[in-house]
């Protein structure tokens, strides 16, 4: 088990990391969007508060995952690549860092414009960050709303990405980030 990244391969933490944010995103995502087609009910609240304690996990862990990734070296995307391929996963990555920190965040201030409680899975009582108002949270739920699309859509491109490398350039990217794999099998 490779514990720290490398020029060529990520290591251990790093594909926890993403895989776990992978996993919480995309449980995040569902319930949300079940969440607010549901009529008022016991259910629907109970969804809200896992929403909101995924939420706040998923920002603890992009600040972990940012901490690590400063920490570590980023293995070298493959030479072959065409310089716009390099510049889009640049910048496609920096957009899920951007988007990583800005939906918890905006879903955050929604919460606390409603003056609602934030409490993290029964564990921990956050405070509100901003007064209450109904302006803030309706611009902030259209925020949240907003980012979620980006986000729906940046996850697609990197899926299919991800399958590019793997199916037609077979260069070894998607292998490199499956957990379990060692730097000699790659």
């Amino acid at each position: 088990m490779m514990l720290r990244n490398t020029t060529e391969h990520w290591g251990s933490p790093a594909k926890l990391l993403h895989w776990l944010m992978a996993l919480g995103i995309l449980s995040s995502m569902t319930l949300g969007v079940v969440m607010v087609n549901l009529p008022m009910s016991a259910l629907k609240f109970e969804l809200y508060a896992i929403h909101k304690s995924l939420g706040m996990t998923l920002l603890v862990l992009a600040a972990l995952r940012i901490s690590w990734r400063w920490l570590n070296p980023v293995p070298a995307l493959p030479q072959d690549l065409e310089a716009y391929e390099r510049r889009l996963a640049s910048w496609a990555h920096g957009l899920f860092y951007v988007l990583l920190f800005a939906m918890p965040v905006s879903g955050y201030v929604i919460n606390s414009a409603a003056n609602f409680p934030l409490n993290v899975f029964g564990l921990v009582q956050v405070p509100n960050v901003v007064p209450e108002s109904e302006q803030v949270t309706e611009a902030a739920k259209w925020v949240h709303a907003t980012l979620f699309w980006f986000f729906a859509g940046l996850i697609s491109v990197h899926i299919v990405g991800a399958l590019r490398h793997h199916f037609v350039l077979k260069d070894g990217i998607l292998r490199r980030m499956l957990p379990g794999r060692s730097a000699k099998e790659i």
